[in-house]
């Protein structure tokens, strides 16, 4: 049985002894850390951190830690957060039709690979039903279209509600959130069939064999309200040749798409992610 961990991530300014200070405020309080990762923005001035300490033994009861982590960010004048490697995040899936990343997602979270709970998946056609009964996952079909695009929003925000989601992932979804919906909903995941700033929106395989590409990529971000432009947690890549045709770019893309958004729902589940400046430091 795998031990409970602290999880702190901090973005301050940049100054001497900070790491020192970080390790001293864990080692001062008992704690036995894990994995220290540390990076500076020397343009920015900024330092981020990464500390996993392990939760047996640290002097902060569990209940105060919240409160001490942020009294430590304010002291740096930088901005924490804290995660507890035994605290599950409730996630829901959104799909279309395609079934390759959402089935890859089941299997890891049936598996124990990625430590998430998924109470349902949301689609907007019913072609995935029988996938998801299978997984034992609830499974909600929202058909939309351009004219109910924001009742649809409002019914999805209301799941999301109920069933105290914290993160969304965007496995080949196929509809772009709106900026209301990002604003009550920012934390989401998506992934997109090129590598990206390649090829942004649709048909990106077609194009890329259009211009006669040796490499083609998938990339997992973050979504913001400018589409395909959210900063960037995870991207892989395939080699194609000339004799490939658009279906075999499609074929190997789907392999890559599966590879990056497993990858970076991984990384954002283990908080190796850091988002600053419309970027992200990945402690990986």
């Amino acid at each position: 049985m795998s031990v409970a961990t602290v999880i702190l991530q901090l973005i301050c300014p940049d100054r001497p002894g900070l790491v020192s200070e970080l390790a001293g405020w864990v080692a001062a309080n008992g704690g036995n850390i894990r994995h220290a990762d540390h990076h500076t923005d020397a343009g920015a001035g900024v330092f981020l951190s990464r500390i996993e300490w392990e939760l047996e033994g640290f002097g902060i009861p569990r209940q105060a830690l919240p409160a001490a982590a942020q009294a430590l960010a304010d002291r740096l004048s930088g901005q924490a957060k804290l995660h507890f490697s035994d605290a599950w995040p409730k996630v829901a899936i959104f799909a279309s039709k395609q079934s390759h990343c959402l089935v890859d997602l089941l299997w890891r979270v049936q598996s124990g690979e990625l430590p998430m709970q998924v109470p349902l998946v949301i689609a907007n056609h019913p072609d995935l039903e029988a996938l998801c009964s299978g997984f034992g996952v609830r499974f909600v079909c929202i058909p939309s279209s351009r004219e109910n695009k924001p009742e649809v929003e409002r019914r999805i925000l209301g799941l999301l509600e109920d069933n105290q989601i914290e993160l969304a992932v965007l496995a080949k979804y196929m509809q772009v959130l709106s900026g209301e919906f990002l604003a009550r909903f920012p934390d989401v995941i998506n992934i997109h069939h090129s590598f990206l700033p390649a090829f942004k929106g649709a048909q990106p395989y077609q194009r890329a064999w259009d211009r006669g590409v040796k490499l083609i990529g998938a990339t997992a971000h973050y979504v913001t309200e400018e589409l395909d432009d959210g900063p960037i947690i995870e991207q892989t890549t395939v080699p194609v040749g000339h004799r490939d045709e658009v279906a075999d770019l499609i074929r190997k893309g789907r392999d890559t798409e599966r590879m990056a958004l497993a990858r970076a729902l991984r990384l954002h589940l283990r908080r190796q992610v850091i988002v600053y400046r419309g970027r992200t430091a990945v402690f990986a």
